[in-house]
């Protein structure tokens, strides 16, 4: 029988707080790939997966949360929501918005998004004010818009969104058959990771759900959970918050974690770590996986593979595992970094006459 996925709420309803009556908010989010990341495996020794969230109908992960939370904010009775952002929640809060029929304010911080993330929130028609702070004092600004006026917060600090996240985790399981043995992503205001986590145990237990009863559980185990963090903006290895975060990774320059205690548990109750990487080694990462893998991620992304490329250099990846690395945005939403080379110069096409053979003679190819 023919089947047309329909968005994670749909999908895994009953292990969402949701019911058939609900009036989901949807633009088709989830079902993303598993992508075999064939070099990595072959420089660790383990069986590596990317999980592209960059296939979401806007761009990153945050579509998963995104349309639980505007589904939420729809039940609620809001006319508004509000959010901060450092790009990828403003431009899925104002596509969901758009989607739900509700006015979108977003809050980002002056001069620290990319131009990619910020056309998607104007073309969307989100109200945009640039706050002269970071994404942490944006973040305080939006809380307090929800708690003292008549809009609807749809930040990770909302539950819903977690829960729209933690879906991520059941779509790995049904993947791949179990849980993998390490799950590894980038960590910016933790409810990923924490997401993740979350799915991954209520997966490997039976589940009381609200619509159906005790659900079985589905994996035999859980994973360890890997998260780094960019060196400029890690909080969680300092131990404290950052007052002035400060790396090219936009999508996680955030120095105090909405999510803080969610992931610190993520992080301990797996056996897992979070742990800091170079803005260079992110970079470097950025363009391994476009060059070798053929996946295309924003900078941010690349800060998981970033931290298993680190420690296996150390010799503390295992082999013979299974490791699944969550990348969470496209490349298209930042694109300038794909345009210089390691050495920091631009990349320059390379010029030739207007004739064939010239063109071959450039490419290295014999005439047949």
């Amino acid at each position: 029988m023919a089947h047309q996925w329909r968005g994670v709420i749909r999908e895994y309803a009953e292990r969402l707080p949701v019911t058939e009556a609900t009036k989901v908010i949807t633009l088709g989010e989830g079902g993303t790939p598993l992508v075999h990341a064939e070099k990595l495996s072959e420089l660790t020794g383990s069986v590596v997966y990317l999980k592209v969230e960059g296939m979401n109908p806007t761009g990153s992960f945050k579509d998963r949360g995104m349309t639980m939370a505007m589904t939420a904010a729809v039940e609620a009775g809001a006319k508004a929501v509000v959010c901060a952002s450092t790009g990828n929640t403003s431009a899925s809060a104002a596509a969901y918005a758009t989607a739900a029929g509700l006015k979108c304010a977003v809050l980002v911080p002056e001069g620290k998004i990319s131009m990619g993330k910020l056309s998607q929130a104007i073309a969307h028609g989100a109200t945009l004010l640039q706050v002269d702070g970071n994404f942490d004092n944006c973040l305080d600004i939006a809380r307090k818009l929800g708690e003292s006026y008549p809009v609807f917060l749809v930040n990770s600090v909302n539950p819903a969104r977690i829960q729209g996240q933690k879906t991520g985790a059941f779509e790995v399981v049904d993947a791949l058959g179990d849980a993998p043995d390490i799950h590894v992503l980038p960590v910016g205001n933790a409810g990923n990771i924490s997401a993740y986590w979350k799915g991954y145990k209520e997966y490997s237990a039976p589940f009381e759900s609200g619509t159906a009863g005790t659900l079985p559980a589905v994996s035999t185990k859980t994973p360890a959970m890997w998260g780094f963090q960019a060196a400029g903006a890690a909080p969680f290895v300092a131990g404290h918050p950052i007052t002035e975060p400060d790396t090219i990774a936009t999508a996680i320059r955030i120095g105090n974690p909405a999510s803080w205690d969610t992931a610190v548990a993520a992080r301990d109750e797996s056996g897992g770590l979070i742990e800091a990487v170079t803005d260079e080694e992110i970079l470097d990462a950025h363009r391994w996986l476009s060059s070798k893998e053929g996946v295309f991620v924003e900078p941010g992304s690349a800060a998981g593979v970033a931290g298993l490329i680190k420690k296996h250099a150390a010799g503390q990846v295992p082999t013979g595992k299974t490791i699944v690395i969550t990348v969470t945005g496209h490349g298209l939403k930042d694109p300038q970094w794909a345009l210089r080379t390691a050495d920091g110069s631009d990349v320059q096409p390379v010029s030739v006459p207007n004739d064939v053979v010239s063109v071959a003679n450039e490419l290295g190819l014999d005439a047949k």
